[in-house]
């Protein structure tokens, strides 16, 4: 774009006097998006950007250089299509585990038919929805308009990279001139992750699941109860037994050959590693101890001289090496062991196929219980972490590129992870609470995510992702030159975990309902238990970290302080206390996290949100001078890139405020005067 002088721009704001306070002009085309993020693998993902330049004046009567850019991605699409093929798989993979159960009593038969049924239904019903998203090919959006379409609703709503580059004016230091390097600040815009097409008549997930174990716990004696830890440790306990079997056989088999070379040594070490695999099965160790016996009573035998060149009593001579082998050829330990270490095999065997028909069977019982309520369970957390994680991998490719030459991120990454920050707009009544309540378990949901970073091996730099509902990874491909830079853990398959935290503070009319005569007890539950998991990533931070880095780390940032204010205006239940989201979000951007802004379409409230934390930065960060403060914020709201965005949604640039509404939001979530007044979408 070049240095612009004054003048030589395409529109000019002015205040009251006359008085230029600021820039602004139109560079919609992704020709005009600056090199530094032109970049091949960013426009992979991201697509139609739209960008706007501004000019502002800082307290030193100098002029900063702002450039606001909103781009769409296409993994709003490419990931639930992704996660929906794998649930299929998964799903597909369990209702044939369900018929290979076997014959069962009339009671269970019949339970077991009408599982099929209804998991056959939900197999067609993501295989239709898969289809109609097949259909969407390239697209990259979802508009708010659209949230409540069923084939649709994997989608995140109105997902956006919004980006702030600041190029800060020359600043005299001692007798030098240096520039101020460039600053970007990067916040994924996108709807509260929710179930619209499902409805909140009967509350979101965090209150129907709640419901729903207590419904179990409950339930009479034809239902056996098993919690989902439990449930989930019985999965991990049959993943222990296939990773086992294998090596089992194998210490096996290395038994085997150590007695057809006659070898004590080989056979006692192969002997101790096979023990060590095992004996918690009772079958197996019965199994285990026949060969344990059977190997000390050759190796004793072969230590006594028995037929083995070892001394006799009485004085005689010992036979000889060549009578030894003709007397005990060597085939003797291996026919001796080959029977007991196939009974060990057949026991394991069984083991394995035992745990896995026990487990299907608790999963039989699981679904058994309440259907279709267990199903529909299912698809509705599946769609709230569809949208959540689309929104996740969005966040962590931007970030990963953005930080990739940046040796203590990467370190940050591997060592400990990222923070992924979401800050909440939801009120706590009516439908947005249900909304809130599937928000906090889908982001919830994302720690059963892990990323793993390995090398594009052609010009497809789409992730991939595997596993099933317990746990996924995500593959994020970059080319060979960017891999090979990366420290060895990451290129050696380190899976990389994202910590989510969530804080909410509802800010319109509805809240202030909530407040008054409502309930605003599921937030300050939110943001309380997201605290604590946003105090002990920090305290791993800390501990795991270099002692160089974080002590430098310490004389740069007070996050200690930043936390300590946090958990008070946490604690202080104070009504509409935006500043909770303000810290949570400056914690974020100093732990170098991913930084997230939602509200029911993430048009209007996460409009003001954004431009203000823009703002609010320019000030505190870059020396924007207080007195064009609100100058800054109206121009950014009402020339800049979000009331594009409301464009997109609704074809009409208005804010969906009302004067009315607005007299309950804080006073800097307000949009300016003739910017508003369409109804909510």
């Amino acid at each position: 774009m070049g240095e612009i002088e004054d003048g030589d721009a395409d529109h000019i704001t002015t205040d009251v006097q006359g008085q230029k306070c600021a820039l602004v002009y139109d560079c919609m085309g992704p020709e005009n998006v600056s090199g530094k993020d032109n970049l091949p693998f960013l426009n992979a993902v991201l697509k139609n950007p739209v960008c706007k330049l501004y000019r502002f004046p800082t307290s030193d009567n100098k002029w900063m250089r702002i450039r606001e850019q909103m781009s769409e991605s296409i993994l709003s699409f490419h990931i639930p299509k992704e996660l929906i093929s794998l649930h299929i798989k998964e799903d597909l993979c369990r209702n044939q585990e369900l018929k290979e159960l076997g014959e069962l009593s009339p009671h269970w038969d019949n339970l077991r038919k009408n599982v099929l049924t209804h998991c056959d239904q939900m197999v067609n019903m993501y295989q239709d929805i898969l289809t109609e998203l097949s259909k969407e090919t390239g697209s990259s959006f979802k508009s708010s308009s659209s949230k409540g379409e069923k084939t649709l609703e994997f989608v995140p709503v109105n997902l956006h990279l919004q980006r702030m580059h600041v190029h800060s004016p020359r600043l005299k230091v001692i007798f030098l001139s240096l520039p101020v390097p460039d600053a970007l600040y990067d916040v994924i815009t996108v709807g509260a992750p929710a179930a619209h097409f499902q409805g909140f008549k009967n509350g979101g997930l965090r209150k129907l699941l709640h419901r729903f174990e207590t419904e179990r716990r409950n339930t009479g004696y034809q239902f056996i109860y098993y919690s989902p830890e439990n449930t989930a440790k019985a999965k991990e306990v049959l993943s222990n037994i296939d990773r086992l079997q294998p090596l089992v056989a194998t210490h096996a088999d290395l038994l085997l050959n150590s007695a057809s070379q006659r070898s004590p040594d080989s056979l006692k070490n192969a002997l101790k590693m096979l023990s060590e695999k095992d004996r918690v099965w009772a079958n197996v160790g019965k199994s285990l101890n026949c060969i344990i016996a059977m190997v000390d009573r050759l190796i004793e035998k072969d230590s006594s001289g028995d037929g083995c060149g070892g001394s006799k009593e009485d004085g005689e001579k010992a036979p000889s090496l060549e009578d030894s082998i003709t007397s005990h050829p060597r085939e003797d330990w291996y026919e001796q062991l080959y029977p007991l270490i196939l009974t060990l095999k057949d026991c394991m065997g069984e083991v394995v196929s035992r745990a896995k028909q026990s487990l299907t069977f608790v999963l039989l019982q699981e679904l058994a219980y309440s259907l279709p309520q267990c199903l529909l369970l299912t698809l509705r957390r599946d769609i709230v972490f569809s949208q959540a994680l689309a929104g996740l991998v969005c966040g962590f490719i931007i970030k990963l590129h953005t930080s990739l030459h940046d040796p203590d991120f990467l370190q940050q990454l591997h060592t400990v992870g990222l923070i992924a920050q979401y800050e909440g707009l939801l009120s706590t009544y009516s439908d947005e609470i249900g909304m809130l309540e599937d928000m906090a378990v889908g982001i919830s949901d994302l720690k059963k995510v892990a990323f793993k970073i390995i090398e594009a091996k052609s010009n497809d730099v789409l992730p991939v992702i595997t596993g099933r509902r317990e746990h996924y990874v995500v593959e994020v491909k970059l080319p060979a030159g960017m891999f090979e830079s990366l420290p060895p853990q990451i290129q050696e398959g380190q899976l990389l975990q994202v910590h989510p935290v969530l804080f909410n503070v509802g800010i319109n009319e509805q809240q202030t309902l909530a407040e008054r005569f409502g309930d605003v007890s599921l937030q300050e539950s939110i943001n309380q238990e997201n605290f604590e998991l946003l105090k002990e990533y920090y305290t791993i931070f800390m501990e795991k970290m270099p002692p160089d880095y974080i002590s430098h780390f310490q004389e740069q940032n007070d996050l200690k302080g930043l936390l300590e204010n946090l958990h008070q205006n946490i604690q202080a239940k104070k009504r509409k206390n935006v500043e909770i989201m303000w810290l949570a979000a400056t914690i974020c951007r100093k732990l170098n996290g991913i930084r997230f802004t939602c509200c029911k379409s993430a048009k209007d409230r996460t409009s003001m949100s954004v431009t203000l934390e823009q703002c609010s930065i320019l000030r505190d960060e870059h020396q924007l001078h207080k007195d064009f403060f609100l100058r800054a914020l109206e121009c950014m709201r009402r020339e800049g890139c979000r009331i594009e965005n409301v464009l997109k949604n609704i074809k009409c640039r208005k804010y969906a405020f009302n004067m009315l509404q607005l007299m309950a939001f804080p006073k800097h979530y307000r949009p300016p005067e003739g910017t508003y007044g369409k109804a909510d979408t």
